[in-house]
């Protein structure tokens, strides 16, 4: 699952013209129309880099004179004080696109080292930190790239891409290993077919039908033991309800492979990061 470059331009156009639909009044009022600036990108707080991309194209989209040099690659940590990017061209260019390039980046940049820190906490125990769907509307791609990263995992992208029956679809269910066993036999044989279970009892009817996945929602540490004990390697098992920091390793440590996070977008803080002109002609 990679970002592409057109999924950053639909992005990107839109914030820009979100940010500017009739130009930057300021800008047209205070910087003469042949100024050209020169701009550092500085990390005002640690973190994990992500967004390189997103960064270069949200600078030079609206006028392509602008250079922009990026000095991390995605993924790489830096440090407060270190300088990420070097911009230069037009100046009106530079200031209209400023604020989009760098509210975008800081979100991105915000996931990529909170994931890094969930990734962290389970080091060594081999379970996959995933997200979820929990994504800001119009920027999954972006999000769920820097989740990657960060060193994360991603779900499933969207609705389209696997089966996934959660609370709400098995209250409208009877039958639930006869569902499961229906489900299967309509599917084609490769896509995945996860269910979302929430008490023990519910474990083995799910696996009579067939799953590939299945999820142990809101469960406790003894609880997620027992169920992985009752899985047995019949199906992936994944955790996933309130995971936090400190939640997390133990949860890791009761033998499940995954676990779920939707706080890696949803409740991401977006890092400190500033474009600051250093010369203008």
């Amino acid at each position: 699952m990679t970002l592409e470059r057109r999924q950053i331009r639909r992005v990107v156009e839109m914030a820009l013209d979100e940010d500017a639909p009739s130009g930057d009044l300021t800008s047209q009022v205070f910087v003469p129309a042949g100024a050209m600036a020169v701009a550092d990108l500085v990390a005002r707080e640690p973190g994990v880099f992500a967004g390189r991309e997103v960064f270069e194209v949200a600078m030079t989209t609206l006028d392509p004179a602008v250079e922009v040099r990026t000095h991390l690659d995605d993924g790489e940590a830096f440090s407060a004080g270190d300088r990420l990017a070097h911009v230069e061209g037009p100046a009106r260019a530079v200031l209209q696109s400023e604020r989009v390039a760098l509210n975008l980046l800081q979100r991105m940049c915000g996931i990529a080292t909170l994931t890094a820190q969930y990734v962290a906490a389970v080091d060594g125990t081999g379970v996959r930190v995933a997200d979820t769907r929990k994504t800001t509307p119009g920027l999954r791609a972006l999000e769920r790239h820097a989740v990657r990263c960060g060193g994360g995992h991603n779900h499933r992208f969207s609705l389209s891409d696997a089966v996934m029956a959660k609370d709400n679809h098995l209250a409208l269910i009877g039958d639930l290993t006869a569902a499961i066993r229906s489900a299967r036999a309509a599917l084609p044989h490769t896509t995945h077919l996860e269910v979302e279970v929430d008490r023990i009892a519910q474990i083995e009817p799910v696996l009579a039908g067939g799953v590939d996945t299945i999820m142990l929602d809101n469960f406790t540490p003894d609880e997620l033991r027992e169920g992985v004990a009752l899985v047995a390697g019949r199906a992936v098992v994944e955790a996933s309800g309130g995971v936090t920091l400190d939640s997390i390793a133990t949860i890791a440590a009761t033998g499940v492979d995954v676990v779920s996070v939707g706080a890696l977008t949803h409740s991401a803080r977006a890092l400190d990061l500033g474009l600051d002109v250093v010369l203008t002609a």
